[in-house]
C-alpha cells in the first residue's frame, strides 16, 4: 500500500501539469476560433446586407425613370390637343379645367395647368389657381423659349420640391399658351418612409431634392447628415467595447452607424443614396460566435471531466466512488439544460436563416417581373413609333388609339408588378368570373406586334358558347401570352410557320397551343425555373415556369408534349365555372 501511494503522488503533479496545459491551449484555439469566424462572418453577412441594399437601390431607380419618363409624354401630347389649341386660341375656358380633371384621372400625374401667353392660369385641375400669374416661373419662360418640353424643379416655401414639366402651345407657328405637368415624386417618399432604410436623391449639384427626412430637402448631402448629431465619443466609445468587431460605419445617421449605399440616376445627373443599419449584421454573427462559444464550453467541461476523472480513479477510494456518481449525475443535469439552451439557439438560428432565404429570393423575383414586362414594354415601343409615323402624317385621331394601347399597356405592367406581393404570399388573388374565349382574343391583339412582323398561319378553334372559368384575367392573359410567344419562337426556323389555338369545353376548360416547330427535346426540365434552350440573351427561362405557377394558382394544371405530326402541345386546363366550389378551391 505504501509503495501504490507513493507512485500515485509522484504521477500527479504531472498530470495536473498536462491538464494546464490542456486547458491553455483549447482556450487559444477557442479565442483564435472566434475571432476568424467573427471576421468572416461580418465579411459575409455584410457583403450579403450590401448586396440586398443594392437591389433595393435598383428598385427604387427604376420606378423614379418610370415615373419621369411616363409624364415626360404628357406634355407633348396636349400641347396639340386641338380643343386646348381652340380653347387659347378663342378665349373660351369655360370647359378646359374639367377636361383637364377628366385627363389628370385618365393619365394619373399630379396636376395639369394650361397658361395663356401672359402666363394666367386659365385652366387647372385644382380651381383654387385659377387666375394666378405665373409670366415669371423658370418653366414658363425656358418653355416660351425653348418651343421643347422642359423639366424644372421648383423649392416649395413651406419645405419641399414641386417637379414639372412644361412646353409651349403652338398656333400656327405662334405661341398662344404653354400646358404645365406636375410630377408626383412625393409619393415615392411616403413610400420609402415605411421602410427601414433612410433614402435620398440629390440633383446635380448635390441638393437633397427628396429624402426620407423632412430636415434634409434643400441641403447639400454632408450639412442634411450633420442635423442629426452623432453619438458622443463616450457613447461610442462604449458601442464599440460591445460591437469589437464591426467595420468602421460609411456615416451616421439618427445616430446610428449605417452602411451607405449609391446609384446614379440616369437623369440630370441625379443620385441616389440609401443608408441600411449594421444592427442585422451584428444579430446574425453575435448569434453564431453565441453558439461557438457555447460549443467550446462544453468541449472544455468535457476536458475537465475527462482529466478530473483520471485523477480521481487513482486517488479516492471505493467509498468515494458514490459521492462521485451523485456528483456525476448533477453535472449530467447542468450538461442536459445546457443542451436544451443550445437547442432552442439553434431553433433561433434556424428562424434567422429562413428569413435570409426570403430576402435571397428577391432577386428570382425581380428576374421574374423583369421577364413578364418584356412583352408590353415591346408593344409600346411599336405603338409609339406607329403614332408618331401617324403624327408626322397628321393623323392625330388614329395616333391617339396608339397612345390608349399604350395605356393599357401601361396599366398591364402596372398589374403585374403589383404580383409581387403574391409571389411572396399565396391568396389574396382578385379572382372572377372570366370568358376564355376573351382571354384569347386579348392575348392575340397585345401579341400583334410581333404576329405582324412575321408571317405565321394562326388558326383558331373557338366554342360559340362562352367558357367561363373563376381566374385572375391578367394573370390568365400572361400565360397565354407566354405561350403563344414561345410558339412564335419555336417556328423561327420553320418555312410555313403555323401556330394552332383550341378551346373546348368539357369536365374542365382547355386551352390547347400547337405548333410546327422543332419540338421539346427535354420534357422532365421544361418547367423548371431559369430552364431555356434560347440563345443568351434572348430568353433567361422564367417564362414556362411562371406560366405552370400561376396554372396551378387557378387550380388547374399545365402540360407539354411533343405532337405527332412534330411540333409542340401545350394544354391548360382549368375548373369550368358549372362547378362554382371547387373552381374557388
Amino acid at each position: 500500500m505504501t509503495e501504490i501511494s507513493a507512485s500515485t503522488a509522484a504521477n500527479d503533479p504531472g498530470m495536473s501539469w498536462r491538464a494546464k496545459l490542456a486547458v491553455g491551449l483549447l482556450v487559444l484555439v477557442a479565442i483564435a476560433v472566434v475571432l476568424v469566424s467573427n471576421r468572416l462572418l461580418t465579411d459575409r453577412y455584410t457583403a450579403d446586407t450590401r448586396s440586398r441594399a443594392e437591389v433595393r437601390l435598383a428598385l427604387y431607380t427604376g420606378n423614379l425613370m418610370s415615373e419621369l419618363q411616363r409624364t415626360s409624354v404628357v406634355p407633348l401630347l396636349l400641347s396639340r390637343d386641338p380643343e386646348l389649341v381652340r380653347a387659347l386660341r378663342e378665349g373660351n375656358f369655360s370647359s378646359t379645367s374639367a377636361k383637364l380633371m377628366a385627363l389628370q384621372s385618365q393619365i394619373g400625374v399630379a396636376s395639369i395647368r394650361l397658361l395663356d401667353r401672359d402666363g394666367r392660369v386659365v385652366g387647372a385641375t385644382n380651381r383654387n389657381i385659377l387666375g394666378t400669374n405665373n409670366r415669371n416661373e423658370l418653366y414658363f419662360v425656358d418653355a416660351q423659349r425653348t418651343k421643347e418640353t422642359i423639366f424644372t424643379s421648383v423649392k416649395r416655401d413651406a419645405g419641399g420640391y414641386d417637379f414639372v414639366y412644361s412646353r409651349a402651345v403652338m398656333d400656327d407657328a405662334r405661341v398662344v399658351g404653354a400646358i404645365v405637368v406636375s410630377v408626383d415624386l412625393m409619393k415615392y417618399e411616403r413610400a420609402w418612409a415605411g421602410l427601414q432604410d433612410a433614402v435620398l436623391v440629390t440633383d446635380s449639384e448635390g441638393t437633397v431634392i427628396l429624402a426620407t427626412e423632412a430636415l434634409w430637402r434643400g441641403q447639400p448631402v454632408s450639412e442634411a447628415l450633420a442635423l442629426r448629431d452623432p453619438p458622443s465619443a463616450i457613447s461610442r466609445a462604449l458601442r464599440a467595447t460591445a460591437d469589437w468587431a464591426q467595420e468602421p460605419p460609411d456615416a451616421y445617421v439618427r445616430g446610428e452607424a449605417v452602411m451607405k449605399t449609391e446609384a446614379r440616376v440616369p437623369f440630370r445627373g441625379w443620385k441616389i443614396q440609401t443608408f441600411t443599419a449594421y444592427g442585422s449584421v451584428r444579430e446574425q454573427v453575435n448569434g453564431i460566435l453565441a453558439l461557438e462559444i457555447m460549443g467550446f464550453a462544453i468541449l472544455m467541461a468535457f476536458t475537465f471531466y475527462v482529466l478530473s476523472r483520471r485523477a480521481w480513479s487513482r486517488s479516492l477510494t471505493f467509498q468515494r466512488e458514490s459521492a462521485e456518481l451523485r456528483a456525476l449525475n448533477a453535472r449530467l443535469q447542468r450538461a442536459i439544460a445546457e443542451r436544451e439552451k443550445v437547442q432552442k439557439d439553434l431553433e433561433v438560428a434556424e428562424l434567422t436563416l429562413a428569413q435570409s432565404s426570403k430576402l435571397a429570393a428577391l432577386g428570382e423575383m425581380s428576374a421574374a417581373v423583369s421577364h413578364e414586362l418584356n412583352q408590353p414594354l415591346a408593344a409600346m415601343k411599336t405603338y409609339l413609333a406607329g403614332a408618331r409615323l401617324l403624327l408626322q402624317r397628321r393623323r392625330p385621331d388614329e395616333a391617339l388609339s396608339s397612345f390608349q394601347r399604350i395605356d393599357d399597356l401601361i396599366e398591364r405592367m402596372g398589374a403585374i408588378t403589383r404580383q409581387l406581393k403574391s409571389y411572396a404570399r399565396k391568396g389574396g388573388e382578385a379572382f372572377e368570373e372570366v370568358d376564355l374565349r376573351a382571354c384569347v382574343s386579348s392575348a392575340l391583339a397585345m401579341m400583334e406586334p410581333q404576329l405582324k412582323a412575321r408571317v405565321v398561319k394562326i388558326s383558331r378553334g373557338l366554342p360559340r358558347q362562352p367558357v367561363m372559368v373563376m381566374a385572375d384575367r391578367i394573370r390568365l392573359e400572361q400565360v397565354i401570352i407566354n405561350l403563344l410567344r414561345n410558339a412564335l419562337d419555336a417556328t423561327k426556323d420553320t418555312k410555313d410557320p403555323q401556330i394552332d389555338i383550341l378551346l373546348s369545353a368539357g369536365e374542365t376548360a382547355t386551352l390547347t397551343v400547337r405548333d410546327n416547330g422543332h419540338g421539346i427535346a427535354d420534357l422532365e426540365n421544361l418547367f423548371e425555373p431559369f430552364y431555356t434552350t434560347k440563345k443568351p440573351g434572348e430568353g433567361v427561362g422564367l417564362g414556362l415556369a411562371i406560366s405552370s405557377g400561376i396554372v396551378t394558382d387557378l387550380g388547374g394544371r399545365l402540360t407539354a408534349r411533343n405532337g405527332d405530326g412534330g411540333g409542340a402541345v401545350f394544354e391548360v386546363q382549368l375548373p369550368i365555372l358549372g362547378n362554382k366550389q371547387e373552381a374557388a378551391e
